[in-house]
């Protein structure tokens, strides 16, 4: 079947937006052609520097005619209402049909031809095109990212002929701004009346069109230059994506830089090349640390191999590296105390007040959480002081990223504690579900007391999360506080961390403060929820877990320890088979309970109560103590054995007992041994959410 080809060409498209771009041209393409009836075989969008490509295979000639069916109001309904439909429908009233007291429409459209439909359809994706930034040009309204200089589209190798804002569509695109198939120098045009003949005509004019083959062709020359000089890359995922969206021909270049400058710490040298060069950094495979090298990626094949380039972004590189020099001489001087000071004057929200307010509310903090997880308690707090100060130095100001790292490395160049410039370095972590935990001990206490006050902060004062957006990024901070949490595999009660917390924010009106952190409390039980789920947890399993937890704490281990116990007793025979009873049981008991029933009074056995009834009651008084213990030791997989023990009693009784006894008190005992079983189970989990 007949193909459509669309390209959208424009001047240098923003790394950043060019997968979006991807996404959104074929989200757009498939809505507009499923509006139209398409249902095509196959559907493909690329994104490259200055061109935004569709391909879609496997389109009719033309659209089927169509028949609709439109339901009108009521035989006798008001006048306006008919006339409304009628309008609607395009139809005059001895036009419908009348079925089941109800006006009906039936319109026959015919269809119509295939390259119409496409001209206003790439009309209408143009035009309403969801770029985070635009602008328009010259004299035109039309608004694209950058000036939109051409629309190739070709649908069955014939050109589909529109024209958008003076931009006429035809069978023409252009190759890399530089580099020419022939002599000259310059853009060079090329037609194609398909993809195949696009792609090749790309590929001939120097133009890689597919973002994951610039991505490999980049890797792949990065790797080869290291391995001729014995080299290791620094592998760099985000400067990969970041540079494919840079160059339509990328060719990697190995240059050198002084080897004065390596006596800066790592980091600074690899930010100073990814932020402002896009360099890769390069390692000497025999020490581990960083080689006086770099890879920047060209977008041109040089004659000379690349030599020119190679020299002059090293010149571009050593001057940002004697700025680093110059930043971190300078902070060295100035140092932490100075720092602080300066944190009078940063405003960290203006409902939340300074950050030297906020570092003093981190420190007490973290005063209360070190001896929770045994860290001490003086190098705690002083690394909390310290752990915000070089937010104010020099080097941080350039290089924003580098937040807490530069304060750890400026803290052992003052001879401080190994343990609290580590804590100062690795207080921000975890940043992201990849990013490694903190595990020292009183580097967790500052970072927990970090994330900590971050989100007690934002709830006080009822900035939370909605929807998609996140702008305090407390999402990762919940993640952060209990990823942290359950790797230092230490008893913190965060609902007590968090009200006394939030009093120093509020005030010590408790009902206010309760509020806030009952919402906080739900919002990081979502959090280990949605993490639970990520490591292969059902979501039914962990909600009748979570449903029993006990509202005055919180204790992140007993939850995990609550869903990892409930989810080996229902794969046991014995879990299966009493949770099928425990919805007999329950479905028994609403609907008694829907009629009025009440559990009210003792649990007694009357002098005639049938065998099943006394083994299970016998049953349920040897369990409950040893619940209690269980439960009170936290025990859960030891809870879920004692709860194994009722299968069989439970069996038995349902099997062999009549609940719905004529006789009221028969009736009334065995339905209270059924609640009984009911609440023994529930005190562990609520098995009446667990599906199936």
């Amino acid at each position: 079947m007949p193909q459509l080809l669309l390209e959208l060409f424009s001047e240098e498209i923003p790394a950043r937006m060019q997968a979006g771009a991807a996404r959104d041209l074929e989200r757009m393409a498939r809505e507009h052609l499923a509006a139209a009836g398409f249902l095509p075989e196959a559907l493909k969008t690329f994104a490259g520097p200055r061109r935004l490509t569709l391909v879609v295979e496997g389109l009719p000639i033309a659209q089927a005619d169509r028949k609709e069916e439109l339901k009108g109001p009521r035989v006798g309904a008001p006048p306006q209402a008919m006339e409304g439909f009628l309008r609607k429908a395009g139809l005059t009233q001895d036009q419908l049909v009348e079925r089941d007291r109800v006006w009906m429409a039936f319109i026959e459209k015919t269809g119509r031809a295939t390259p119409e439909i496409i001209a206003e359809m790439v009309e209408a994706i143009v035009r309403g095109f969801p770029w985070p930034k635009s602008m328009t040009w010259g004299s035109g309204k039309l608004r694209w990212v950058r000036p939109l200089k051409s629309i190739l589209c070709v649908f069955d190798r014939e050109i589909v002929p529109f024209s958008i804002d003076g931009v006429v569509s035809g069978d023409s695109s252009e190759g890399h701004r530089f580099m020419r198939a022939g002599p000259g120098w310059g853009g060079q045009a090329f037609k194609a009346r398909d993809f195949d003949d696009y792609a090749k005509g790309l590929a001939d004019h120097f133009v890689v069109l597919d973002v994951e083959e610039r991505k490999a062709r980049i890797l792949e020359g990065c790797k080869t230059l290291c391995f001729a000089r014995n080299l290791e890359l620094v592998e760099d995922q985000g400067l990969l994506d970041e540079v494919a969206g840079l160059a339509e021909w990328p060719s990697p270049v190995l240059g050198d830089m002084d080897p004065a400058f390596l006596d800066l710490p790592a980091e600074v040298i690899r930010t100073s090349m990814r932020t402002h060069q896009k360099y890769f950094a390069v390692r000497d495979p025999a020490t581990g640390g960083l080689a006086p090298h770099f890879i920047t990626i060209a977008n041109i094949q040089a004659a000379d191999g690349g030599k020119v380039i190679a020299e002059g972004n090293a010149k571009v590189l050593s001057s940002r590296l004697s700025d680093a020099r110059f930043f971190w001489d300078e902070d060295v001087k100035v140092g932490f105390e100075a720092w602080l000071a300066k944190l009078d004057g940063v405003t960290f929200h203006a409902k939340l007040g300074t950050m030297a307010q906020r570092v003093e509310r981190i420190v007490a903090l973290a005063g209360e959480i070190a001896p929770l997880v045994g860290a001490d308690v003086g190098k705690a707090k002083e690394a909390a002081r310290l752990a915000k100060a070089d937010l104010t130095s020099e080097m941080v100001g350039e290089f924003p990223e580098l937040q807490g790292i530069m304060g750890g490395y400026y803290a052992r160049a003052a001879g401080m504690d190994p343990e609290i410039a580590d804590a100062i370095r690795d207080h921000y972590r975890p940043q992201g579900p990849g990013d490694a935990v903190p595990t020292a001990p009183v580097t967790v206490a500052v970072a927990l007391a970090d994330k900590l006050d971050t989100l007690v902060g934002f709830f006080a004062i009822d900035e939370k999360p909605t929807g998609s957006k996140d702008p305090f990024a407390l999402r990762r901070a919940a993640l952060g506080v209990i990823r942290t949490i359950l790797e230092a595999k230490k008893k913190v009660n965060i609902r007590f961390l968090a009200v006394e917390h939030a009093k120093l924010l509020l005030g010590s009106d408790y009902l206010a403060v309760s509020g806030k952190i009952n919402a906080l409390m739900v919002f990081l039980e979502d959090r280990l929820s949605v993490l639970l789920r990520d490591e292969g947890n059902k979501h039914d399993v962990i909600s009748a877990a979570f449903a029993t937890i006990d509202t005055t704490a919180f204790f992140l281990d007993d939850l995990v320890a609550r869903v990892e116990a409930l989810d080996g007793f229902l794969k046991t025979d014995d879990g299966k088979t009493l949770m099928a009873g425990y919805k007999r049981a329950s479905n028994i008991l609403k609907a008694e309970e829907k009629k009025g029933w009440k559990a009210e009074g003792p649990r007694g056995l009357l002098d005639d109560a049938s065998a099943p009834e006394v083994a299970l009651s016998d049953a349920l008084r040897m369990v409950e103590p040893a619940l209690d213990a269980a439960l009170a030791a936290e025990d859960f997989t030891a809870a879920m054995q004692e709860l194994a023990g009722l299968r069989g009693p439970v069996d038995a009784f349902l099997d062999g007992v009549f609940v719905n006894s004529e006789v009221p008190a028969e009736r009334d005992n065995r339905l209270k041994t059924l609640a009984a079983v009911r609440d023994a189970m529930g005190r562990v989990a609520d098995f009446g959410l667990v599906a199936g």
